[in-house]
């Protein structure tokens, strides 16, 4: 695995590769009969009514979408998958298991780890995450030779599994309000954000991997700190995401330490706007909820964390209607399906409401895909147009889940029933990943898992 400096992209796509989807989502309609030409890894043509696939024609039997994007990823929280199901408590008890896991991990470790999520990632049909990267240094907080030695082996494991990441570098300099970091924190911490910003300027993006900032939250970055991170992804256009309002306790923290909450703190030190992304926002006031719309702060929810966390429901409905776009994320990865995520944010609001149908499937797919990618720097992707990344996902429409409906209801049986089992293909810059339900890259990405998650219990 390399641990250089350099990135290290992906094989480069076919010059030319044509596809045929059988359905396609066109981003309010499912069109039966789509040829897609694709070169140097993007969409050149379009062309529908085609109800047969062209001789040399690779065929994409389902419905295909726009490959998908996890917005937020924490790679090595899926070793906590099942263990952290044990038992009672709450998001501060959960956080002491992910402490342990995250004392044992190393670049090699981490690698394998990430090189496996990000492998069932892709045979979810996902084509892009964003990985909120925070254990930067040796255990003890000693850095490493290569300073981006754990950066570096996520990008590594992301091009090996095919599918394209934004690190995004992430502040994390301190235990809480005031507080030095605590021994769990030490391989997070770079001590200051000036320090943060000379470390996270030595990694390198391509076309395969982005590089931005973020913000663990405030309680983790002091105040004052708070813009030379918000200064550093300015500078370099990049995207900037942050925790916000995940736990009352925080908010209740950042009143007593500053008198304010922690949006408009963020608002006072230049942290909200176009270019960044709050996740989850969930216990906002309105005052909060407008400030992160009239900003342009995305939101990304994630649903299946949030209530295995007990973190409660974000305000999602009211956000987006005060000009916070919204994007999805599998977070600690009790489960990796966006679909599930999608379905839930609107099933959620419907607990809470007594109302049905706060967002179409349309919406949702949006979600899921369009606005994500925008929130990890990449506002091309997302769509099935000419000029868009040849990134596609494509669902079966004869599982024993999507099976009945009418073709034109599509959309809807695979985002209120469908799941991550039911993708077919996953295609990333015209080349196929994901082929009949196999990657083609990790061949047995269980036993990856598996291989890999005992390797931190050996």
């Amino acid at each position: 695995m390399p641990l250089t400096t350099e990135p290290t992209p992906m094989p480069d796509a076919p010059a030319s590769a044509t596809y045929w989807l059988s359905h396609a989502w066109l981003g309010n309609h499912v069109e039966p009969g789509v040829t897609l030409d694709v070169t140097g890894g993007r969409i050149t043509g379009v062309r529908t009514g085609v109800e047969v696939p062209p001789p040399g024609a690779t065929a994409l039997r389902g419905l295909t979408l726009p490959g998908l994007a996890n917005t937020h990823s924490h790679a090595f929280h899926r070793a906590l998958r099942g263990s952290a199901q044990v038992g009672s408590g709450t998001f501060w008890t959960w956080r002491e298991l992910m402490y342990g896991t995250a004392s044992r991990l190393t670049p090699d470790t981490y690698h394998d780890l990430a090189r496996a999520t990000y492998a069932e990632m892709a045979l979810a049909g996902i084509t892009s995450v964003g990985e909120f990267h925070y254990l930067h240094h040796a255990p003890g907080g000693t850095p490493y030779e290569n300073p981006n030695a754990m950066g570096e082996a996520l990008i590594a494991a992301a091009a090996e599994a095919g599918i394209r990441i934004t690190l995004l570098d992430t502040a994390y300099l301190a235990a809480g309000f005031g507080q030095k970091p605590g021994r769990q924190q030490l391989r997070f911490s770079d001590t200051t954000a000036d320090a943060w910003a000379e470390r996270a300027s030595l990694l390198k993006g391509d076309d395969h991997a982005l590089i931005g900032a973020a913000v663990h939250s405030v309680r983790a970055v002091p105040a004052g700190q708070l813009a030379t991170v918000a200064q550093w992804a300015e500078e370099r256009d990049a995207p900037l995401h942050v925790h916000l309002s995940e736990q009352i306790a925080e908010n209740d923290a950042c009143l007593a330490a500053h008198g304010r909450t922690p949006a408009r703190l963020l608002a006072d030190h230049g942290v909200l706007g176009r270019r960044t992304t709050g996740i989850h926002n969930t216990h906002l006031t309105a005052e909060d909820i407008d400030l992160l719309g009239s900003s342009g702060t995305g939101t990304c929810m994630c649903p299946t964390t949030e209530r295995d966390l007990a973190d409660g429901i974000g305000p999602a409905v009211a956000l987006q209607r005060a000009g916070s776009p919204l994007s999805l994320g599998s977070d600690s990865h009790a489960v990796i399906d966006l679909f599930e995520e999608a379905r839930a944010m609107e099933l959620n609001e419907r607990l809470r409401t007594h109302v049905r149908g706060h967002w179409t499937a349309a919406a949702l797919l949006r979600a899921a895909s369009a606005t994500g990618h925008a929130a990890l720097g990449r506002p091309d992707a997302g769509v099935i147009e000419p000029g868009a990344p040849a990134d596609l996902t494509t669902v079966a429409l004869d599982s024993v889940r999507t099976a009945g409906p009418l073709p034109r209801l599509a959309a809807e049986a695979v985002v209120f029933a469908g799941s991550a089992a039911d993708v077919r293909h996953t295609v990333v810059a015209g080349r196929h990943i994901v082929q009949d339900g196999h990657h083609t890259r990790v061949r047995d990405v269980p036993a990856a898992l598996a291989s890999a998650i005992a390797a931190l219990h050996g």
